[in-house]
């Protein structure tokens, strides 16, 4: 797939492939929800807790006499039944984590990638670089990219400048290229890549590059 690449002017200056073996493949929507699934739930920390009648303060003696009061029979006030009482059945911590195989986290990966390049979603930017860390500088870049509003900016490598200037930009989320997930890429409707990050996502994502490597080593 040709797309055009763009300097920070909007101006069109040259042609990148990206390959099919990372934007052209065919969406497999089963597995990039099984990988956006796992994401959310990795990120749950599972630290909510209630006390059980053995937690809770007070109770330490029978609240009245077994026998001729009229009143229902009680033990303690730690019971379930009486406010201020332990909780049956609550929440205790307990671990969120699912697993899933690189492979399969790498092709849902490649799979949110050519939903967005079959989409005309994803935008080739030939450097990305700033001066100053200057919010209007920024958004006036994005503006001619014609990708503000809502999109994902996908770096090289750490850019404060970069970084600082889109935080307070609404929609627009900067991560390193070497942290692509499916999460991000499905909650922005645009992803913007340096060529440096492109070519870094090759090398990361296509499988011949990979199996290359491995031989190798």
């Amino acid at each position: 797939m040709l797309v055009p690449v763009y300097n920070t002017n909007g101006e069109q200056v040259g042609e990148r492939e990206l390959p099919d073996a990372i934007f052209g493949v065919e969406p497999n929507l089963d597995l990039m929800h099984q990988a956006l699934m796992r994401q959310l739930a990795n990120a749950r920390l599972g630290t909510h807790k209630t006390k059980t009648r053995g937690e809770v303060s007070g109770g330490g003696r029978k609240p009245w006499r077994q026998k001729g009061t009229g009143r229902a029979r009680q033990g303690s006030t730690r019971s379930p039944i009486w406010r201020h009482g332990g909780i049956v059945f609550g929440p205790r911590p307990r671990g969120y984590e699912q697993d899933m195989p690189k492979k399969m986290r790498r092709a849902a990966l490649r799979s949110a990638l050519s939903s967005k390049a079959r989409e005309g979603l994803v935008s080739v930017v030939d450097s990305l670089r700033l001066e100053q860390p200057r919010a209007k500088e920024m958004a006036q870049i994005l503006a001619n990219l014609k990708v503000a509003g809502d999109a994902l900016i996908a770096i090289s490598e750490p850019d404060v400048n970069v970084q600082l200037a889109s935080r307070n930009l609404a929609g627009i989320e900067v991560i390193l290229a070497s942290y692509l997930n499916v999460r991000d890429l499905l909650s922005h409707e645009r992803l913007l890549l340096p060529v440096e990050s492109l070519e870094l996502i090759e090398a990361w994502l296509a499988p011949e590059k990979r199996a290359a490597a491995e031989v190798r080593a």
